[in-house]
């Protein structure tokens, strides 16, 4: 099975059921992995929206199949993704999740539409 990597802002889509949502099917959810650091992101957006912390991290982390902590690698690509991202506003979270999908060789799917101009060496797929 191949990988595909999710980011905060798809995962916040599926649990808030947002726009673009619909494009997250059940098999690609199953193929799905998230850094710890975007996983970390959804919970906080979640618990600053008033949710508990273990509810939110329940629900962040449903149906994903893999969990990938953050390494060492993955903080390096990050930190040198700084230049070429740059223009387009991108958190250390962003490029934590970049990073991932580069390690991995993997697409990325994000709600952010900025990423879909992006020319990093991953395929980025936009779902709204």
């Amino acid at each position: 099975m191949s990988s595909v990597v999710l980011d905060a802002s798809v995962l916040l889509a599926l649990i808030n059921e947002e726009a673009g949502s619909q494009h997250i099917s059940p098999h690609l959810l199953a193929e799905a992995v998230v850094s710890t650091v975007s996983l970390a992101e959804v919970q906080g957006k979640l618990v600053s929206s008033g949710w508990n912390p273990e509810e939110a991290w329940e629900d962040a982390t449903i149906g994903v199949s893999e969990i990938i902590p953050f390494r060492t690698e993955h903080a390096k690509t990050a930190g040198s993704l700084i230049a070429a991202t740059r223009g387009f506003g991108l958190s250390l979270g962003d490029r934590a999740c970049l990073a991932l999908a580069l390690s991995l060789n993997a697409p990325l799917y994000t709600a952010d539409r900025s990423w879909k101009n992006l020319k990093i060496g991953v395929r980025i797929h936009v779902i709204r």
